[in-house]
């Protein structure tokens, strides 16, 4: 059976199931033709290419507005969300040439179907409206899902784009996100915490330690520091080692690992200055193993 066919006798099924025509007039409903079918391929065509562009010229306006990127990064799936809901209604109502009774008996039998053949899809296409209407997290926000932690880059409507630190894409489908639990690091601000630890030896003088990590986290060009905003320090013991963890905030998220690298890279050196060594044990194992 060809589409324009198919196409034509879902319509009279529909028609008819609503009461709006009798059997002979569904007999003469006008059919789907090719022209009609190419006319819907377009306007889904244009919509994804309205929907890529307005997403590439936010992702640009973006990356220009550095404290304010999350507000317009915010949009995008937005934007998606109704270009391509803007799309579909066009297309079934337009090129179906259906009343509104019809419509929402169509979109029942289009939905049973999908429920029950793309009942996968179908939670992705869900889980994408949910992720826009409660935004636990934003384009641009460093999250962890289950075993992957990246900046999101993209938000559509079946899945999320999160790049990793080792700057690999991974695409995670967006039902996940209804069964594992969400760590987002900056929660849409610009700023973001970040924690650098250092293991020490026990002989090591800690004091002289924690205001070494200080003055690298204080010191470095990407912190960010202010009253809410604070730097600090604070010393765990261990019985074969003891660890300094420095906690600041960067003034872009996307500094994140360069501040890492900057802080402990000052730290380690100022640390051979003062004979400040590392642990003859390895941290985490157990004392059993080290006996």
């Amino acid at each position: 059976m060809s589409a324009p066919v198919a196409w034509a006798g879902a319509r009279a099924l529909v028609v008819a199931q609503t009461g709006g025509l009798s059997g002979s007039e569904v007999s003469e409903a006008s059919p789907v033709t090719l022209q009609t079918v190419l006319n819907a391929l377009a306007v889904l065509v244009l919509a994804y290419v309205v929907a890529r562009a307005t997403s590439a010229v936010l992702n640009g306006l973006a990356d220009r507005l550095t404290t304010q990127r999350f507000r317009v990064t915010l949009l995008i799936p937005v934007v998606k969300v109704g270009v391509y809901g803007g799309a579909v209604w066009l297309v079934f109502r337009g090129v179906f040439d259906l009343s509104s009774a019809q419509l929402v008996a169509f979109s029942g039998l289009l939905g049973a179907a999908l429920g029950l053949g793309l009942k996968d899809l179908m939670a992705d296409l869900f889980g994408g409206l949910v992720l826009v209407a409660e935004r636990p997290y934003r384009i641009g926000d460093k999250i962890a899902v289950g075993e992957h932690y990246g900046e999101v880059t993209d938000i559509g409507i079946r899945s999320t784009t999160l790049v990793t630190p080792d700057d690999t894409a991974i695409t995670v489908p967006n039902y996940l996100f209804f069964n594992e639990s969400i760590a987002n690091a900056n929660d849409g601000a610009a700023e973001m915490l970040v924690t650098v630890e250092f293991y020490l030896d026990p002989a090591a003088d800690v004091r002289v330690a924690r205001r070494i990590v200080r003055e690298a986290m204080e010191t470095s060009q990407y912190v960010y520091v202010t009253e809410d905003h604070p730097v600090t320090v604070r010393v765990t013991d261990d019985l074969h080692y003891r660890t300094v963890t420095g906690k600041a905030y960067v003034d872009d998220l996307r500094n994140e690992f360069a501040f890492e690298t900057d802080v402990t890279d000052r730290a380690l050196a100022a640390f051979a200055e003062h004979d400040i060594r590392s642990p003859r044990v390895t941290p985490g194992v157990p004392d059993e193993a080290v006996e």
